[in-house]
């Protein structure tokens, strides 16, 4: 069953650039395995040693020389070596790690990389999935999620990132594996989701539930992520329907005021000037924002004794980049002109309330339906098959999911 779903996954979602648009050339030798213990190091600093993750130094070719940026090569859990580029921005206080969509590699993405870097002010890391650019092994969705968790890794043991200045960015396909290692990092700073996908059937077909061989089940994970959530989608988007992006925000647990790019389609996102504008009051709001880990340090509780109600709703009180207010919670001075009486301001505070009460908890991210995990929905199967078969198609940007009846939101 696994290797069948593996097959369909790998049909659906991955469409690594062929030939790669770069090259690489190592600067730096592979270390010696277990030089360690060869040399009688002390047991407990070895086992550190040991779970640190192993990279090289190397050049990228084909792409224009930046000041600040580098390459490595990042040994996975599973075994594939992927290459991952790192723009470093001198007194930036948060760093983006980005994974991109399905049909790109960091050759297509080293230019925009640099650009996002310089316009954000913050330091950045790209990585190529295994399969894509100068990565080995092939493509799919459990290497994806090793490549991420490699290069979280990296940033963490080569850079000296911390987890709580880390912001996780996924394009497209790359929501996937970003929302992977979201929902297993407690103090990770914030998550931008960029034309998301809700999974990978539901692109080609509008499922009310989850099969066991959909892949990047986005639906189910979205909920236990605790930090501020980003979506950015564009209305036109006709490989992934504008419907992904508002379903995945609706079910955000902190919710960030969204940015539907009107008129903005699944690869141009970027060239619109509200695309920069919005992400940097994102990040200038999460900056202002203790981080989860400090505030409870300080405080001498743990993080979910120091959480306050007013946390919640810092993140929503950044002016809105969209003409229709989504949040019936925001406090903005306009509205307060017009509250005039006392049992008018009960009412919002009850509201907000009843918010607090209605959180998930996070526990449940491991409860598995074993009903429908072992249906064989073979129908479904077949469908797809036959789909794959007569068009001919194996690049999940390749189809589209039948279009939705929506209300336009105008962005500004």
């Amino acid at each position: 069953m696994g290797g069948v779903t593996s097959s369909v996954a790998s049909k659906m979602a991955f469409f690594p650039p062929n030939p790669p648009s770069y090259g690489v050339v190592d600067e730096e030798e592979e270390p010696p395995a277990a030089a360690g213990a060869a040399q009688g190091t002390n047991s407990a600093a070895a086992a550190e040693d040991a779970c640190k993750v192993v990279t090289r130094r190397v050049v990228m070719t084909g792409v224009r020389w930046s000041v600040g940026v580098e390459a490595r090569r990042v040994r996975t859990r599973r075994g594939s070596e992927i290459i991952a580029m790192y723009v470093r921005r001198p007194g930036a206080r948060l760093t983006v790690l980005f994974s991109h969509g399905n049909a790109a590699d960091l050759g297509n993405m080293h230019k925009i990389f640099v650009e996002l870097s310089a316009r954000l002010h913050v330091n950045l890391m790209g990585y190529d999935y295994s399969g894509y650019g100068q990565s080995s092994g092939k493509p799919s969705e459990a290497h994806t999620f090793a490549d991420i968790e490699a290069a979280y890794k990296c940033l963490v043991d080569v850079y000296g990132t911390r987890e709580e200045d880390i912001v996780l960015y996924g394009q497209s396909v790359g929501s996937g594996p970003t929302l992977h290692l979201a929902v297993r990092l407690d103090h990770i700073r914030a998550v931008v989701l960029h034309s998301p996908i809700l999974s990978g059937l539901r692109v080609l077909y509008s499922v009310k539930k989850t099969y066991w061989f959909d892949i990047y089940k986005n639906i189910d994970k979205i909920a236990h992520v605790k930090c501020p959530v980003l979506v950015i989608h564009g209305t036109k988007d006709d490989v992934v329907d504008w419907s992904h992006g508002k379903q995945l925000w609706e079910l955000c647990h902190q919710k960030y005021e969204p940015l539907w790019i009107e008129g903005g389609d699944h690869g141009n996102l970027e060239t619109f000037p509200v695309y920069t504008r919005h992400l940097k009051k994102f990040l200038s709001a999460i900056k202002k924002l203790p981080a989860e880990k400090e505030a409870a340090a300080e405080s001498g509780k743990s993080p979910a004794e120091n959480k306050t109600p007013s946390d919640d709703l810092a993140i929503s009180e950044v002016p809105s980049m969209i003409s229709r207010r989504l949040e019936h919670s925001r406090k903005t001075e306009h509205v307060d002109k017009r509250r005039r009486s006392t049992g008018y301001r009960e009412k919002a505070r009850s509201s907000t309330d009843r918010k607090e009460k209605s959180r998930m908890s996070v526990d449940c991210f491991d409860r598995i339906d074993e009903l429908e995990q072992t249906e064989k929905p073979r129908k479904s199967f077949d469908r797809i098959g036959e789909k794959i078969r007569s068009m001919g198609l194996c690049n999940v940007d390749c189809f589209k999911e039948p279009s939705h009846s929506t209300e336009p939101c105008r962005g500004h």
